[in-house]
């Protein structure tokens, strides 16, 4: 399984945080249009994720929900027809929520900078410090703590779960 170090919070002012993520970045930003369909599953969280209508990927991940930057698993399959899929998935194991957002995507060297807008719930920003090895965690929290501290996050910033739980707990569910 491949791991990161993440962490989510909630952006207090959008543009502000456009101009330390451009500052920052060691690649041009890329815009990402991102439906991610989760499915109900016994263990970890499951989703299809469709990118800008033309790509589409089943991500499989376990991650603690805390709101330190906390480490994530995950296996991630390429999927050619999103719609069979979407379709086998959803009579197999039931669609617990949809995510819709808008993602901007910045890279910090291995640290993806993403700044959300997420339909219903408003905007964000999420750190994942791609790990090569399980011996990099270490230097990934410090990578993604470094980078809570350019962005002057506070602790009442930040979010210990997922899009798809901040909707399932706004819908009532």
């Amino acid at each position: 399984m491949k791991q990161n170090v993440e962490l989510k919070a909630r952006l207090r002012d959008l543009q502000a945080a456009r101009q330390v993520a451009a500052r920052l970045a060691t690649t041009p930003v890329e815009v990402l249009r991102q439906i991610d369909t989760y499915f109900v599953c016994a263990h970890g969280r499951l989703k299809l994720r469709e990118l800008n209508g033309v790509a589409a990927e089943l991500i499989a991940y376990d991650r603690p929900d805390h709101t330190d930057a906390r480490t994530s698993s995950y296996r991630i399959l390429p999927i050619a027809d999103p719609t069979a899929a979407k379709e086998l998935l959803t009579a197999a194991l039931g669609v617990l929520v949809v995510v819709e957002k808008t993602r901007e995507l910045y890279l910090h060297n291995n640290v993806r900078i993403h700044l959300d807008q997420v339909a219903g719930l408003g905007a964000f920003l999420e750190f994942e410090a791609v790990l090569n090895s399980p011996a990099e965690a270490a230097a990934g929290h410090q990578q993604v703590q470094s980078l809570a501290t350019e962005f002057s996050l506070r602790a009442e910033d930040l979010v210990p779960r997922s899009y798809s739980d901040l909707l399932v707990e706004q819908a009532g569910r």
